[in-house]
């Protein structure tokens, strides 16, 4: 650029918590940086399409707060699983008994590790053979709000491959919850036009992203992992 003006392009990556850093010089040629220093720079953000909407989920949970956002299934309220308070709230916003277990999702296979005693790693190569997304029920979940653990000590997880939940989740470094965005009993929502007003209105944060799709969603299966490394379907 005139003058020798460096300018540096910071990448967000949709699919990474981290920032990728570049600069290009005067001749046109990109070289990587992690520091660079220049008496000139000019700084771009690329957004992502949903950028504002991760930031305000962010806030909205980290004060304990409700937010009503697309999955990869069907449109879903989620909170910070690791808070007890703000589980207790979907509870009573849906009216479901407490005995009735919540789903967490995570971004990635290692995160699992972080909530799960000792998983089964079968379990990962059993999901890449999956045609749809499913929700795992592992044994021994650590780490969550004590009303997310039923008596069993069972926990159902599920990972994302969903733009938006993956860098939210990887932005909030926490698991969230996910569950249907219906009160317990009645059906869920194909979209986000079959959401319930008392759903909306009860929320933090409503997510802006994807409102306007109208793709019939589905809800995720369900499997339970056994030790022996037996598969029980719950929900096929």
């Amino acid at each position: 650029f005139p003058g020798g003006i460096r300018v540096i392009l910071l990448i967000r990556d949709k699919m990474h918590e981290t920032d990728a850093f570049c600069y290009m010089k005067a001749s046109h040629n990109f070289q990587k940086a992690s520091a660079p220093s220049f008496s000139s720079v000019i700084y771009l953000r690329l957004m992502i399409p949903f950028q504002p909407d991760i930031d305000q989920c962010l806030h909205t949970l980290s004060r304990g707060g409700l937010i009503l956002y697309p999955t990869d299934t069907i449109w879903g309220i989620g909170c910070d699983a690791t808070n007890e308070q703000a589980v207790e709230k979907i509870y009573a916003l849906k009216k479901r008994p407490p005995a009735k277990s919540l789903i967490i999702l995570l971004a990635d296979e290692r995160d699992v590790l972080q909530y799960v005693t000792n998983p089964d790693l079968r379990v990962f190569d059993y999901l890449q053979s999956t045609q749809k997304p499913t929700t795992v029920v592992y044994e021994g979940a650590i780490g969550l709000a004590n009303n997310l653990i039923p008596e069993d000590g069972t926990i159902a997880i599920r990972l994302v491959d969903d733009p938006f939940c993956r860098h939210l989740i990887k932005r909030f470094r926490k698991p969230l919850v996910s569950t249907s965005a219906n009160i317990s009993g009645e059906p869920p929502p194909l979209s986000f036009k079959d959401i319930p007003e008392q759903i909306k209105q009860s929320v933090d944060h409503i997510v802006q992203y994807r409102q306007d799709d109208d793709t019939p969603a589905r809800a995720s299966s369900i499997i339970k992992w056994n030790k022996d490394g037996s598969v029980t379907t719950l929900r096929p």
